[in-house]
C-alpha cells in the first residue's frame, strides 16, 4: 500500500494519538513487572489561569478585601486553616488532607519577567523553562530522554486527554495521551488500521517512521488495555470527567503498568467575568474526584507511593474586574498531596500584598525549583540535566 504522510495523519484519532507514542511501548508486554511501592507522580493543571488568592484565602489581610469587595471570600465562609489562611469553600476534602498531614500549601509560585499570555506562560511552565527562553521540548518529555537511554524497560508518562501537552514531549520519547484504556483499544481493532499495518512495505523513512509508530501504537493499546484489566478500581468516582480520569489513573496504579507520570487537565478557570460561580464548579469536580481518589489511594495501600501536585499558568491579579472577575496575573498558589511529604501545611508565607509590581503579585518562589525537587527528590532523575540548570531544592519532598 502505498499512503502518503498527510492521508496517513488524516486517518482517524488513533493515527493522532500514534504520533505521540515513544517507541517502547511493546517492551512492556509483560504483566507485574512493577514491584509494589513504585512511586507515581499525578499532575493537575488547572488551564485558564486559576485565581490562587481566592483559593487559599488570606482571612486577614484587608488589602484582599478592599480590592475585592464583591468577589473576596469571607473569613466566615472560608475553611480555616491557621489564623492568616483559609480555604475555597469547596474544597473541604483538601481542609482534610491539611489536617491529617497529607496537604502542603506553597504560595507565590511563578517565574521572573511573567508573561500574562496563556499559551506564552504555559509553554513555559510545560516547557520547564525561564521567560526568555523557547523551548519544543517539555520537562517531562526531557525526564522520559534521561532516566533510560538505550534499556529495554523505560519509563512511561501518560495524559489523560486526547491531545498530548508540550510537557510531556521529549526530544527522542514521547508520553501517551489517552482517555480510556478501552477507547484506546476499540480504535486500535478498526480493520483499517489493521490493514495498513499489516501491508507496510519499505517507502522512505518517513514513512517507514510513520508505519513503525503505527505498529507500535497497535501493540500498546493491547497492552494498556488488558494489564488496565489485572486490578481495576472498584471505588465509587464522581461522574465527571476528572474523576472518570482520577479512576482510570488509579487502575492503571493498581495493575502495575510501568508508568511514573500521570498528566490531566481542569478548566478553564480564565474568569474575567462571574468568577465565583465557574471557580465553585471547577473546585467541587477537583474536590469530590481528589477525595474518591485518595481514599482509593488508602484502601489499596499506595497513598505513599503518590506524590500529586497542581499548578496553572499564573494567577489572577488582585483587584476585582468591573465584570465581577479577575484578570490576567502573576504568582500562584500549589498543593502537593501524598502519603510521604516530609514537609505539610502552608510551606511558606502568605501572599505580601503591600508589595506589588505593576498591581501583581510578585514571586516568592521559582516554579523550576519545584520540578528540580520532583525530579531529584522523588522521581530519582538527574534535574540538572533536565532542567538545564541547577536550582534550589525545596523541603516538601
Amino acid at each position: 500500500m502505498n499512503i502518503k504522510r498527510r492521508t496517513f495523519l488524516q486517518t482517524g484519532t488513533l493515527a493522532s494519538a500514534s504520533m505521540m507514542l515513544p517507541g517502547f511501548m511493546k517492551a512492556l508486554e509483560r504483566p507485574n513487572m512493577v514491584p509494589p511501592g513504585n512511586r507515581v507522580l499525578v499532575v493537575i493543571q488547572f488551564s485558564g489561569g486559576n485565581d490562587g488568592l481566592n483559593t487559599v484565602i488570606p482571612v486577614r489581610n484587608d488589602i484582599y478585601y478592599k480590592e475585592r469587595p464583591g468577589l473576596g471570600i469571607r473569613r466566615e465562609k472560608a475553611l480555616i486553616l491557621s489564623d492568616e489562611a483559609g480555604l475555597n469553600p469547596s474544597l473541604p476534602a483538601f481542609r482534610d488532607l491539611y489536617e491529617d498531614g497529607s496537604l502542603g500549601i506553597l504560595n507565590g509560585v511563578g517565574y521572573p519577567n511573567p508573561d500574562r499570555s496563556h499559551f506564552r506562560s504555559m509553554d513555559i511552565w510545560q516547557s520547564g523553562s525561564s521567560s526568555n527562553e523557547y523551548v519544543n521540548t517539555g520537562w517531562i518529555g526531557r525526564y522520559l530522554d534521561a532516566q533510560c537511554n538505550g534499556c529495554d524497560r523505560p519509563t512511561q508518562a501518560l495524559e489523560i486527554d486526547d491531545v498530548l501537552s508540550l510537557a510531556l514531549k521529549g526530544e527522542k520519547n514521547k508520553g501517551l495521551a489517552l482517555r480510556d484504556p478501552r477507547r484506546l483499544y476499540n480504535s486500535s481493532q478498526e480493520n483499517f488500521f489493521k490493514d495498513i499495518s499489516g501491508s507496510h512495505k519499505a517507502g522512505g523513512d518517513e514513512v517507514d517512521y510513520l508505519y513503525k509508530t503505527m505498529a507500535d501504537t497497535l501493540n500498546s493499546a493491547d497492552y494498556i488495555f488488558r494489564q488496565s484489566r489485572f486490578h481495576p478500581s472498584g471505588a465509587s468516582y464522581p461522574a465527571t470527567q476528572t474523576g472518570r480520569s482520577l479512576k482510570t489513573i488509579a487502575s492503571l496504579i493498581f495493575s502495575d503498568v510501568n508508568t511514573k507520570v500521570y498528566y490531566l487537565s481542569l478548566g478553564s478557570f480564565d474568569t474575567h467575568i462571574n468568577q465565583q460561580p465557574r471557580q465553585q464548579k471547577l473546585f467541587e469536580e477537583l474536590n469530590d474526584a481528589v477525595k474518591a481518589f485518595v481514599k482509593d489511594m488508602k484502601d489499596n495501600n499506595r497513598f505513599q507511593d503518590l506524590c500529586m501536585f497542581t499548578f496553572s499558568e499564573f494567577g489572577r491579579r488582585v483587584s476585582q474586574n468591573a465584570s465581577g472577575g479577575t484578570d490576567h496575573g502573576t504568582a500562584n498558589a500549589m498543593f502537593f498531596i501524598g502519603g510521604s511529604l516530609k514537609q505539610k501545611g502552608i510551606l511558606n508565607g502568605m501572599p505580601n500584598l503591600n508589595d506589588l509590581m505593576e498591581d501583581d503579585m510578585k514571586y516568592s518562589v521559582d516554579f523550576k525549583n519545584v520540578y528540580a525537587t520532583v525530579l531529584k527528590n522523588w522521581l530519582n532523575a538527574d534535574d540538572r540535566e533536565i532542567l538545564g540548570n541547577s536550582y534550589h531544592y525545596l523541603n516538601f519532598l
